[in-house]
């Protein structure tokens, strides 16, 4: 008798957490290693927010909550979507989970049957086709490229949409590459999906803040106010507020969807932790002004990976308008041979003998479905940067 599900077969472990793993084993064990695998920013969670968790603890505010959500914090993102997104919602419209995952999740459980489709572009976040297969549905994935900056087009959206499709999945900025949508792409965007009535869209916005240069954030509510009644809008405070470890995310949508995955949540996890629920509070309520300060640090980092990547023989980086990931390709090195005789095979061959001969953990790029690349996450030091950076150089030139 076979202990384990059938459903497990379908999904595979997260690569970005094996990486880090990985890395963290080495450094363990003395090896000098730099890790540019986890999307988490190396700054503290704000005092502010520290505080009023602190404050939350000495006020008895530690007992259960509602499933999905304590009335402050759905106020605070009911508050927040309106102030920065001009989209109106009440609370009874709002979900928080734990973390973005749960929500996204959650979602997808309380709405995909067996032979329903998702249409994700790639490059995507490694979670998005496992949590839709997990759910019983089926990723479709439609390939954007290097050319198009990693944004899908209309055309390729359209191609993809078939009478099967329940959801389009949609993040920007993006995990992994950092491309953005503009209006008018996003714009272009919703009017395929206008199109076609029958599909609902999911728009992971948890690096809305993390937006540099010229480009501006927007989703698509905002861009095509017909899309409301279909849409399901998904953030957190992990990135932008430096509180991936609070693990809370949020979502607002229809009513009936909303109440579907409190039902979810209800029969699993029950609620989010108390005291991260008025740390989020706060995160929302609070003062905003080191987000451009924070940016103004990513901004410098991106700049400078992006350069010294493009000054590696066989890399071409493309600039991100936002996130903290580059996301480069590798075609030109496929085919050679490093100093210890490793044949750079494909993206994977090339992460291991960057990490076994260098030190240096990066995330390989088939893991999120585009090769032949990889990912560097930039949310860590300048000088830890500097030096990785300089390490995939040597790494480059001494390839055969």
């Amino acid at each position: 008798m076979n202990l384990l599900s059938a459903t497990l077969s379908r999904v595979k472990p997260s690569p970005t957490i094996a990486v880090s793993t990985k890395a963290a084993e080495m450094k363990a064990a003395g090896q000098d290693v730099i890790g540019l695998g986890a999307g988490e920013p190396d700054f503290d969670t704000p005092d502010n927010i520290k505080a009023a968790a602190i404050q939350a603890i000495h006020d008895g505010k530690n007992k259960y909550t509602a499933p999905d959500g304590i009335p402050e914090l759905k106020q605070a993102i009911c508050a927040k979507f309106n102030r920065e997104n001009g989209l109106d919602y009440v609370p009874a419209q709002v979900s928080v989970g734990t973390g973005g995952k749960q929500i996204l999740y959650n979602a997808l459980m309380a709405t995909l049957n067996p032979g329903d489709e998702a249409v994700i572009p790639a490059p995507y976040w490694v979670s998005y086709p496992d949590m839709v297969l997990l759910a019983g549905g089926e990723p479709v994935i439609a390939e954007a490229s290097i050319e198009t900056g990693y944004k899908l087009t209309p055309d390729q959206l359209d191609a993809a949409i078939t009478p099967k499709t329940k959801w389009f999945i949609f993040n920007s900025p993006s995990n992994p590459t950092g491309a953005g949508y503009s209006r008018d792409e996003l714009k272009a965007l919703t009017d395929v999906l206008l199109r076609h009535p029958h599909v609902w869209v999911m728009t992971d916005d948890m690096y809305e803040h993390l937006a540099y240069g010229d480009f501006e954030f927007c989703t698509p509510a905002q861009v095509e106010p017909q899309l409301y009644d279909r849409t399901l809008t998904c953030n957190g405070v992990s990135k932008a507020y430096a509180m991936t470890g609070w693990r809370i995310g949020y979502a607002a949508g229809p009513e009936k969807l909303i109440a579907a995955m409190r039902k979810i949540q209800s029969q699993s996890t029950s609620n989010p932790c108390s005291v991260s629920q008025w740390a989020a509070v706060e995160a929302l309520n609070g003062t905003q002004d080191f987000l451009a300060s924070n940016n103004e640090v990513f901004k410098r980092r991106r700049d400078m990976v992006v350069q010294m990547l493009n000054d590696a023989r066989g890399i071409v980086c493309p600039t991100p308008d936002g996130a903290f990931y580059v996301y480069p390709s590798i075609a030109d090195l496929i085919g050679k041979t490093t100093a210890k005789g490793a044949v750079i095979e494909n993206d994977e061959a090339f992460a291991t003998a960057l990490l076994e001969e260098t030190g240096v953990a990066v995330v390989f790029g088939a893991a999120f479905g585009l090769s032949p690349n990889f990912r560097v996450s930039y949310a860590t030091s300048d000088e830890a940067l500097k030096e990785a950076c300089t390490r995939i150089q040597k790494f480059c030139a001494s390839l055969s």
